[in-house]
């Protein structure tokens, strides 16, 4: 398999999700009952009185943009160079990231204009988080469609954008830029199938 367009297998579309946007909403300022990591949408955990967080309050599809950008946890994942083969739909993973992705902080390096320079970079959206079954478990756009809540490293709940590398979930140290990688080398790359 290749990214050449004479193989029989074809690159999927590597998607950035955001760059921290200017104005994006900050964690929120809450004051637990009791310590437990990764709460979610349990109620018990924070007091009446307190404003809950967008993310507990709203669907998805209820979010401004500022706030469906913040969700994005900063893993790096859906900048991974994917291969599709033809014949089965199958999805297979390389160590290879987009070349606009940050190794080191698994951020886009031109967020505002990854689509004229990458023109097969995927808007993440509600059908898409819906539709692709290579998002990751850990997403947090699919988190919260399936009514699981934020894990206890997003940076909306630690406050610390470093907390997604603490805890493994990010593509950082493991991946490479496929800037320099020749098309019909990528396959050599693969580390995995989308399941």
């Amino acid at each position: 398999m290749s990214r050449g367009a004479k193989s029989k297998a074809k690159p999927a579309s590597a998607a950035s999700t955001r760059k921290r946007a200017t104005a994006s909403p900050k964690p929120a300022s809450r004051k637990p009952k009791k310590k437990m990591p990764g709460a979610g949408n349990d109620p018990g955990v924070w007091s009446e009185d307190e404003v809950r967080p967008f993310w507990e309050t709203k669907r998805l599809d209820q979010m401004s943009h500022e706030e469906w950008d913040a969700l994005c946890d900063g893993c790096g994942q859906c900048c991974l160079v994917k291969i599709e083969d033809e014949d089965t739909g199958s999805i297979f993973f390389t160590r290879l990231s987009c070349s606009l992705l940050d190794t080191t902080s698994c951020r886009c390096k031109d967020y505002e204009n990854r689509f004229a320079k990458m023109p097969d970079c995927l808007k993440i959206d509600l059908k898409k988080v819906r539709s692709l079954k290579w998002l990751p478990e850990s997403c947090a756009y699919r988190r919260l469609d399936e009514g699981r809540g934020l894990a206890w490293w997003h940076p909306l709940i630690s406050g610390d954008p470093d907390t997604i590398h603490q805890a493994g979930v990010s593509v950082r140290g493991w991946v490479e830029s496929e800037e320099g990688i020749p098309e019909e080398e990528i396959a050599r790359y693969i580390i995995g199938e989308s399941t």
